[in-house]
């Protein structure tokens, strides 16, 4: 059976909060609010655009305007930023699973039109057999259904999820899926719920080779 390995994208694949903090501090200066610093935003990050700016808001005491969340999803720091790349050893390793036949998706709670933006910006969205956004279907992450769909849209196979949220676990738990959690993103290490954890890609690599 073919091996499908479903990875999230921000905080997993691709270190994006430079950019995302860029993007939300235009929402809020335009709201005449002071900009969150990228440690303020991270812990933020992994349920959404509509959910990051209630939090970045909230950190004001602050409503959302009404027009905020479509201008934040077509803000160009989301699709090609020049402060997003890939984690070390990620573009390699993509290059290594894909040689050895894996098939690869990604499964993220970002729109999928910018998600697919930054891949191809970065060289990677031909590795991608499907790319499940935070759009793409009726439902998302922690939803087992965005995992699922996502898998299916891949070609199906022997899957593994991939991330650094709990929502990703969570997805991987209620749709049957092993995960592994890698500790180089935004999560604390205790929302990987007792799925093994990675300190780095040659870690990772271990891992995925006895899937």
């Amino acid at each position: 059976m073919n091996r499908l390995a479903v990875f999230d994208l921000d905080g997993t694949l691709v270190d994006t909060v430079p950019d995302i903090t860029a993007a939300l501090n235009r929402r809020l200066e335009a709201a005449g609010l002071a900009p969150l610093s990228v440690a303020q935003v991270k812990p933020m990050i992994g349920d959404g655009g509509r959910v990051l700016l209630e939090r970045g808001f909230g950190a004001h005491g602050a409503p959302v305007p009404d027009d905020a969340l479509a201008h934040f999803v077509e803000d160009p720091a989301l699709e090609g930023g020049e402060l997003s790349q890939p984690f070390p050893g990620l573009v390699e390793l993509l290059g290594e699973l894909a040689a050895q036949g894996w098939r690869l998706a990604v499964c993220t709670n970002k729109p999928e039109k910018p998600a697919r933006a930054l891949l191809a910006r970065l060289g990677l969205l031909d590795h991608f057999r499907a790319v499940g956004g935070g759009d793409s279907f009726a439902m998302r992450k922690p939803d087992p259904a965005h995992l699922l769909l996502t898998m299916g849209a891949a070609g199906g196979g022997r899957a593994i999820m991939i991330g650094d949220h709990q929502n990703d676990m969570l997805a991987a738990r209620g749709a049957g899926v092993p995960a592994v959690f890698v500790g180089w993103g935004y999560g604390p290490v205790a929302m990987a719920l007792g799925n093994p954890v990675v300190a780095d890609v040659a870690t990772l690599r271990v891992v995925l080779d006895g899937v």
